[in-house]
Formats: C-alpha cells, sequence, structure tokens
C-alpha cells in the first residue's frame, strides 16, 4: 500500500494531478481511468492554435474555413469539443452568447435537417412543419442574435449519403452560410468529407485542409504513450514509451488515437484489477481489449 508520505517519491512517475487519485481506494481510480481525457500531441496542439486563428479573423466577404480530416476515432471530435471548452457560452441579462457552435451533421443530408439541427444546438424553439425560407430566416437571425464567431459541422462526411441534388444543394448551402455569416466554418470528417468539398471548385478553395493521419511509431508515439502512463493513475510506472511498445500497441489498435486510448483504458483497469499497478506486457494480455478487426471477425463468427 502507498501511504501520503510516500507520495512524492513512489509515484513521481505520474502527472501531478494524478498522484493525489493514485492513493484513493480501487473503486475510485477505475472511475477516474474511465473518464474522457484530453491527452494533448503536437498535431492537436496545432489544429487547436489553428482553431484559435481563425476564430479572431476578421469579418471580410471570403473567411478561411477547415477541414480536419482523418480516420474515424482518430481524435477529431475531442479536438473539437476541447476547443468549444475553451470557448464557453457566456450568459448575459439578456441573452446567450455562444462563440463557438458545433452541429453535427444529419445522417441523411437535407437542408432542413441542418437547419432543425443549427436550431436545436442554438436551443431555439421550433415550430412544427415550417417551410424552408422560414428555418433559414429563424435559423441566420439567432446565430446572429447569439455572437456565433464559427460554426463546426461534424461529421460532414454524412453529405455522400446524400442523392447528388441533395448533395449539390447542401454544399451551396455551407457556401451561403460562409458569405452570409462571415464567420470561420469548420468541417469535420473523413477523408470523404474532403471528396465532398473538393466535388466544388469554389469551397475547395475556401477550406484548408488539415489531415490528421493514422500514427505511426516514432519519438511522437513515445512521447504520446507517455503521457498516457502518466496520466492513469497506477502505483508503479508504466513501461511503455518505447519504440518496441509503440508497434505493438499501434498495431493492435490499428493505429487511432481512440482505439490506442480504449486499449490502454483496458489495461489500466487491469492493473488495477489484479494489483500489478502498472501496464506492462501481463496487463496488456489481461486487457479485454478486442482490436476493430478482431471485433469484425468476432461479429462475422457469431453471424454464421
Amino acid at each position: 500500500m502507498v501511504t501520503p508520505g510516500e507520495e512524492t517519491t513512489d509515484l513521481a512517475h505520474l502527472h501531478p494531478g494524478a498522484r493525489p487519485v493514485a492513493l484513493l481506494p480501487a473503486e475510485e481510480r477505475l472511475r477516474h481511468v474511465r473518464a474522457e481525457r484530453w491527452i494533448g500531441y503536437s498535431r492537436a496542439a496545432e489544429a487547436v492554435d489553428r482553431l484559435e486563428e481563425l476564430l479572431v479573423w476578421p469579418a471580410r466577404q471570403r473567411m478561411p474555413n477547415l477541414l480536419l480530416i482523418g480516420p474515424t476515432n482518430n481524435g477529431k471530435s475531442m479536438i473539437v469539443e476541447k476547443f468549444r471548452r475553451l470557448h464557453p457560452p457566456i450568459s448575459h441579462p439578456d441573452r446567450e452568447e455562444i462563440p463557438v457552435l458545433v452541429v453535427q451533421m444529419p445522417s441523411e443530408p437535407s437542408v432542413i435537417r441542418f437547419y432543425v439541427a443549427v436550431l436545436a444546438a442554438l436551443g431555439a424553439p421550433l415550430r412544427p412543419r415550417q417551410r424552408l425560407a422560414e428555418l433559414e430566416q429563424v435559423a441566420l437571425a439567432v446565430l446572429r442574435a447569439t455572437g456565433v464567431r464559427m460554426l463546426v459541422v461534424d461529421e460532414l462526411h454524412n453529405v455522400l449519403a446524400g442523392r447528388g441534388d441533395v448533395r449539390r444543394e447542401f454544399l451551396n448551402l455551407i457556401r451561403f452560410l460562409g458569405n452570409e455569416l462571415r464567420i470561420p466554418l469548420v468541417g469535420v470528417g473523413t477523408r470523404e468529407a474532403y471528396l465532398a468539398i473538393r466535388s466544388d471548385d469554389q469551397l475547395e478553395n475556401r477550406f484548408e485542409p488539415f489531415p490528421l493521419p493514422p500514427w505511426q511509431p516514432g519519438a511522437e508515439a513515445c512521447s504520446l504513450l507517455a503521457s498516457f502512463a502518466a496520466s492513469f493513475p497506477l502505483r508503479r510506472p508504466s513501461p511503455i514509451a518505447t519504440e518496441e511498445m509503440a508497434v505493438y500497441l499501434l498495431t493492435r489498435s490499428e493505429g487511432t488515437i481512440g482505439e490506442l486510448t480504449r486499449l490502454l483504458t483496458d489495461a489500466a483497469i487491469a492493473a488495477i484489477d489484479s494489483g500489478e499497478e502498472a501496464i506492462n506486457q501481463r496487463t496488456l494480455l489481461l486487457a479485454s481489449y478486442l482490436g476493430p478487426t478482431e471485433r469484425r471477425r468476432l461479429f462475422e463468427r457469431e453471424l454464421v
């Protein structure tokens, strides 16, 4: 057991914020392990910095826009959420100011459904059976009244799910919003989102691609693993920030930060449950984690 007096010496491998948690009972530590956490790394920090630049960009007719592109589960939405939390809504006596509005692209894209999603995200009341022209005017009015300075459209690749005419209509909508509101637009999605934007010459010129590629072993991956190891409230050091472990972990998690987080979380849970108190070869084998391909194969076997 670790006693409070031993915290500085025995828990020096942990981030200062994780050291007090490591002294708590197992149940409370497990709750902390399972909680969502922000693990900063250089590309994510660059993305947040770029969003900060766009947020203070002076209004002009053609505002710069950004397109965060990467594989599913590779940290795009986490970056957006981190940025949104840095600029939370501000309550005024007569209104609420929303600097950054995040809207998820409907799974079946249409202009009406998008405006409904915008109004829902703004907390605006919705009247049934409103026509498109009415929805558009209400959405624009509320966006201006709440002082929205950046509109983020997550899951932008869903636009490809629509028919050709619907897809063109939505791409025209994006161009219209940029011209009308004169605020930066940020699209978030997979490679398919980039292909959708590329299909419109005017939009392609307005959106700067910001790729978040799959992770590869190297110094950056080792630094990321060291950050993870320091954030989990385990009472022994986790020897995972090595080139060899980076190769193993990224191969098993198939190179996305979301899957890597899930694998390391399961290993940290196994470390606490087993008393091992570190992420190592033993707890990685004890972890209940299955990678995307393993899960797919298991599912396919069960269908036979």
